[in-house]
């Protein structure tokens, strides 16, 4: 009875190993992404999104970009940065590139946020190409010290 418990057991760990294996087979191009949430090389603009105690901070970088052509839009907790970055060149309609690594034209970036944010409290500044967006967090959901009374 113990010897057939046994057999079952190896053969199952058999069967994950071997699961484990095609697992790592399928996902193997991914590997150079650090997070799901995490978007290619190359992607414009590059964000970075850091947390604090009181907020959430977007950094969005936008060299180029005239402020006044970014839109900053906030539902639930899906962040939306979207704009356009124009060709700036001296002599863009007679240069014919073969080689062009800066993008230019529109954009959008949706960028999910924790669920503890606060959609009523953002502040979105821009300075020297870094739009930086802060989402301050409810509340409610921050720690709070409380006081323990004797007596």
């Amino acid at each position: 009875m113990f010897g057939s418990l046994a057999s079952l057991e190896s053969d199952l760990l058999r069967q994950f190993d071997q699961l484990a294996r095609e697992m790592e087979s399928l996902f193997a191009p991914l590997r150079g992404i650090s997070d799901i949430r995490a978007v290619g090389r190359g992607a414009f603009p590059a964000v970075n999104v850091g947390v604090t105690p009181e907020a959430v901070e977007v950094y969005v970088f936008v060299p180029g970009v005239d402020p006044n052509a970014l839109e900053v839009s906030l539902q639930d907790n899906l962040l939306v940065v979207s704009g356009e970055r124009q060709l700036d060149y001296l002599d863009k309609e007679n240069v014919s590139f073969y080689l062009r690594e800066r993008f230019a034209g529109e954009f959008r970036r949706a960028i999910s946020l924790p669920e503890d944010i606060d959609p009523e409290r953002v502040e979105a500044t821009y300075t020297n190409g870094i739009l930086r967006i802060r989402v301050h967090k409810r509340e409610a959901v921050k720690p709070r010290h409380i006081e323990v009374k004797t007596g």
